[in-house]
C-alpha cells in the first residue's frame, strides 16, 4: 500500500509470506543467496525485500535453474553494467542443458523399449531377456547392445 511503512519479519513472518520454510532460508543464507540479517531484541529481522528474493529465486528454479545459476542471474540484476543479452545469454545456456537431457532421456528410453521388447515377458527368470542385457557390459559407454538377438537359456 502506498504510504504504508513496511516492518521488518521474522524468520517464520518472511518464511510464510515468501512460501518457504524456515530453515529454506537458513540454508540460503548459509549459500550467500540472501544476507544474514543483524539480530535485534534478540531475534533476526528480514527487510521485505528478502521475500521479493526468495521468491524470484524459487520462480527461477521452477524453471530449471539450479541454485547457483539463479545467484548468477541475481548478480547480473544487480550489475548496472549488465546487459538483458547476459541474463537472455544465460536462460539460452539453460535451454541448450535441458536439451542435452531429454536427449540422454530419450536414447535411455529407447534402450529401455529395446530390452523389453525383447522379454518374451514369462517365464523363468533364468531366459529372461532384460537380466542377460544387464549382465552384458557394453562395448563402449553409453553404447546398448540391446538391439542384439539374445541367446535363449532353454531347459
Amino acid at each position: 500500500m502506498p504510504g504504508r511503512q513496511m516492518r521488518d519479519l521474522t524468520i517464520g513472518k518472511a518464511a510464510q509470506e515468501a512460501g518457504v520454510g524456515v530453515e529454506t532460508i537458513r540454508f540460503y543464507e548459509r549459500q550467500g543467496l540472501i544476507e544474514q540479517p543483524a539480530r535485534g531484541a534478540g531475534y533476526r529481522t528480514y527487510p521485505p525485500e528478502v521475500v521479493a528474493r526468495i521468491r524470484f529465486i524459487r520462480q527461477a528454479q521452477r524453471i530449471g535453474f539450479s541454485l547457483k545459476e539463479a545467484q548468477e542471474v541475481l548478480a547480473l540484476r544487480a550489475n548496472p553494467e549488465a546487459d538483458c543479452a547476459d541474463v537472455r545469454a544465460q536462460a539460452q545456456h539453460k535451454i541448450a542443458e535441458v536439451d542435452e537431457k531429454i536427449s540422454e532421456l530419450l536414447r535411455v528410453r529407447a534402450a529401455l523399449e529395446a530390452v523389453v521388447v525383447s522379454c518374451p515377458g514369462h517365464g523363468s527368470l533364468g531366459g529372461c531377456t532384460i537380466l542377460e542385457a544387464l549382465d552384458e557390459a557394453p562395448r563402449e559407454p553409453g553404447a546398448c547392445r540391446c538391439d542384439e538377438p539374445r541367446k535363449r537359456n532353454t531347459p
